[in-house]
């Protein structure tokens, strides 16, 4: 996967808006992040999800996955690799995090 075609999924998602949170593309709703591209650097994505749908999915495939550092990955700040990063998998990840934001604003 490349940066585009995630950045398409994660804006296919309801009222998804794309915005800019420290210099990266960022994904929101509702004003709430739910996802980035670029960082640490432009072969990775994040994913906001809940700690334990992070530790499904880094224990799943963790060629893929793996926690931010510190306290955001504690809280299930996830990083993904882009290059074998497939669509279902971005699909799955984008989805729950999307609905772990939007579900805070309600």
């Amino acid at each position: 996967m490349i940066a585009d075609e995630f950045r398409q999924l994660a804006l296919k998602l309801p009222d998804a808006q794309e915005g800019s949170h420290m210099k990266h593309p960022d994904f929101r709703v509702s004003g709430k992040v739910f996802a980035t591209l670029g960082y640490p650097d432009v072969n990775w994505a994040v994913v906001m999800l809940t700690p334990d749908e992070q530790a499904e999915v880094v224990g799943r495939e963790p060629d893929i996955f793996k926690p931010s550092s510190g306290k955001w990955g504690r809280d299930g700040c996830t990083q993904a690799r882009l290059e074998k990063l497939d669509e279902p998998m971005a699909r799955e990840v984008l989805q729950k995090a999307w609905e772990k934001a939007a579900l805070r604003r309600l």
